[in-house]
């Protein structure tokens, strides 16, 4: 891997895990496009996603604070439930790492077809979700559960984990900006898992081929995309403007289909 094939790769990882056209989806491509095998790239996959999770940590730093410092008061309070709640929406995706992690790992294998079946399912889903009636309702616990099943069916390449969470959440009548806040914390959970189990069981005895400089410019790139991308998805849930991410999602769908 290059230094551009590392910029190009860290700038999709960036926009597309917070805009819901789907990371996982636009990363096959990438990697079609580009040449890239993923199969000795553990280590810049592991750098790129903790770039975005850190983007996400900087974006909802009040919020985090605040759920910390009330979590470790040690009472049921309103934010102890509310990271009791993040955590249980983790509980789908978690369930399909333990047991379907060698399954689920047989679809990551460049099938554009498969790609943009699933970019077509993610446009559905955000075309329902911007005719849905509005609502004014919170994150319950059998929401959280619910749009945690959400989650889980984002580990296919090509539906949109955002996406799918936020559009689960507006269908279930609850308030935009909750819904937006709910979506956005709730992958941290499962990416720091994720990239914690990697290190664990990786390995990483041939990433030195990467290089240091692909690594660093990977890791801004999708440290600052996704900066951008996630104050951006903010807004645009709030002014209810996921009709024009459907019609994106189609028209890559199409054009991965019929490109294979």
């Amino acid at each position: 891997m290059n230094e551009i094939q590392a910029l190009i790769l860290g700038l999709l990882q960036g926009l597309t895990e917070f805009l819901p056209v789907s990371s996982s989806g636009h990363l096959e491509i990438g990697h079609a496009i580009l040449g890239v095998h993923t199969g000795n790239n553990l280590l810049f996959a592991v750098t790129v996603h903790v770039a975005t999770v850190l983007s996400t940590l900087v974006v909802f730093r009040k919020d985090i604070s605040k759920l910390l410092i009330d979590l470790f008061a040690f009472r049921w309070n309103e934010s102890t439930q509310y990271v009791f709640k993040l955590l249980f929406s983790s509980v789908p995706v978690l369930f399909l790492g333990l047991f379907f992690a060698e399954e689920i790992e047989q679809f990551f294998t460049g099938n554009l077809v498969l790609v943009g079946g699933m970019l077509l399912i993610t446009a559905g889903l955000l075309t329902f979700a911007h005719f849905a009636k509005k609502g004014d309702g919170s994150i319950t616990w059998g929401k959280s559960f619910i749009i945690g099943i959400a989650q889980a069916l984002a580990v296919m390449p090509g539906i949109s984990r955002s996406g799918s969470t936020i559009a689960a959440g507006l269908l279930l009548k609850t308030k935009k900006d909750e819904v937006a806040r709910f979506s956005f914390l709730m992958v941290l959970v499962p990416i720091l898992g994720a990239a914690f189990l990697d290190i664990l069981s990786g390995d990483f005895s041939d990433q030195t081929a990467i290089g240091t400089g692909p690594l660093i410019i990977g890791f801004l790139a999708a440290f600052i995309s996704g900066l951008l991308a996630c104050s951006l998805m903010i807004k645009v849930v709030k002014r209810g403007k996921l009709i024009y991410f459907a019609i994106y999602c189609s028209v890559i769908g199409l054009i991965a289909i019929f490109a294979a």
